[in-house]
């Protein structure tokens, strides 16, 4: 009887909330193995995640998010914003199919429409400067004529790049120049309909895209911090944030209510991304949002959403190889290390994904007496062209093989991309199948998880997974 009764307490203990009301999460689906929405709608909830941001508007992934109260934040991708300001109708069909039809009574809790994800990115280079609000001017104005106005509000996800400080400090904060005129209107449009100015905070790229870059800054341990008059900022977190305020007030709008869009740290693909790193990140993140004491310009909760939910093995690596690992989950619904979420103590892992089905436990690797020796760099390099290699990259977890086990490495992430296909574990006679797992202590070897047909229809990517240049040379060499 005591044991049951200590088994019952700890069912109590493992079902009591540790996820804050200001914490949502940011489900991608750039990955060539998604799981169900059902498996992840379910993770969702056991973990306590009552706000979640997505990039598209699947309408068969939405729908498992209804009767569950998860307040959801729709995407709409940046190829589409061309045609959403062309006429007003196209948003007004689109309103109709995306929201609408799914606010029937225990429907889905629609709060946002993200229009565009970061379209001034400085590296689009003015693409979308003339769609951008246009299309969100049409899906507001649709939202209100179908008399979602006041329930759901048009955003516009921004990059922390649309802003900088030639000094540094976050009171000479501004809108970037090529910009500011287009940010001007969207931020007073947002303001005249009560919607919230949404941004992306990245301390990892700040880190890593300036070798001069205070490692301690990036995290929320104190070092180095920026003096700016009276105010000393510990962190490039909150210090960012400031200067978005301080480039708000340029522009008339100080008060406007803010949203984190996305935050985060990966762990693996550079060698600073990795999970010790992401953890440190992470509890002082969370230190921070528990104590609600907010920033030195705007005190109180602050609301984000933390990026990412799962690994994604076809996002683009064009910013960097670690684009690949940002989830606090593995691809296939594993919780990558411990988080204290609530910020109050009490480390624990995430409730993993339930009902998860894998392939065979088999990998292919480089045949031992393998001929035709010569081919094994040509081969290399197009097995990772056509799936993920990007944890070989150096300083990231596989980075440290030896010459032999790198080939398996790479021949067994296309074998896996391709379902265990026959075909796709012959690379000119160099390879063979294995049921002896070829994983180190550092580096694993996956083995996919099955898909069934729904899904990977509903989730089809057009893209082929690219290989960055500097890894491609690695092999051919």
């Amino acid at each position: 009887m005591a044991v049951l009764w200590a088994g019952a307490l700890i069912l109590v203990a493992t079902s009591v909330k540790v996820v804050a009301d200001n914490i949502g999460v940011n489900w991608g689906t750039m990955t060539s193995h998604p799981l169900h929405p059902r498996i992840v709608v379910q993770l969702l909830k056991d973990n306590g995640f009552e706000k979640v941001k997505l990039f598209d508007s699947d309408p068969w992934m939405v729908g498992y998010l209804a009767g569950t109260g998860i307040e959801v934040m729709l995407g709409i991708p940046n190829d589409q914003l061309e045609f959403l300001s062309q006429d007003y109708g196209n948003a007004k069909d689109w309103v109709k199919e995306n929201c609408t039809s799914h606010l029937r009574k225990g429907g889905v809790n629609i709060k946002y429409v993200a229009v565009g994800n970061e379209p001034f990115l400085t590296s689009y280079k003015g693409r979308f400067l003339k769609t951008t609000f246009p299309a969100l001017k049409n899906i507001q104005k649709a939202l209100n004529e179908a008399g979602l106005g006041n329930k759901i509000k048009a955003v516009v996800p921004q990059n922390a790049d649309v802003y900088e400080s030639k000094s540094d400090k976050p009171s000479d904060g501004v809108f970037r120049r090529d910009v500011k005129a287009v940010m001007a209107q969207i931020v007073r449009f947002l303001k005249e309909n009560g919607a919230p100015f949404v941004v992306n905070i990245y301390p990892f790229i700040s880190l890593t895209m300036n070798s001069k870059f205070p490692s301690d800054f990036a995290f929320f341990d104190g070092g180095h911090p920026i003096q700016d008059d009276n105010v000393q900022y510990n962190n490039v977190f909150e210090a960012n944030f400031d200067t978005l305020i301080y480039a708000l007030k340029d522009l008339g709008t100080p008060n406007l209510t803010i949203l984190v869009g996305e935050v985060g740290w990966p762990t693996d693909g550079h060698k600073k991304a990795n999970k010790n790193s992401a953890k440190k990140f992470y509890d002082g993140l969370f230190k921070v949002l528990a104590s609600k004491k907010g920033t030195p310009l705007r005190p109180g909760e602050m609301d984000v959403y933390l990026f990412g939910l799962f690994d994604e093995d076809t996002k683009s690596i064009e910013p960097g190889n670690f684009e690949r690992h940002w989830g606090i989950f593995d691809f296939d619904g594993k919780p990558k290390f411990t988080m204290d979420i609530s910020g109050k103590g009490g480390d624990k892992h995430l409730v993993a994904a339930k009902g998860v089905k894998y392939l065979p436990k088999q990998w292919c690797v480089l045949e031992s007496y393998a001929s035709n020796q010569d081919l094994i760099g040509q081969q290399t390099g197009w097995a990772c062209a056509r799936s993920d290699c990007t944890a070989l990259q150096d300083g990231a977890s596989c980075s440290n093989l030896d010459p032999d086990r790198t080939v398996s490495y790479a021949f067994n992430s296309y074998y896996q991309m391709n379902n265990q296909d026959e075909d796709a574990c012959d690379f000119e006679g160099l390879a063979t199948v294995v049921s002896k797992d070829p994983s180190t202590m550092s580096c694993r070897f996956n083995t996919q998880i099955k898909v069934d047909g729904a899904t990977r229809l509903s989730f089809a990517q057009g893209a082929v997974p690219a290989i960055s240049s500097s890894l491609t040379l690695f092999f051919l060499l």
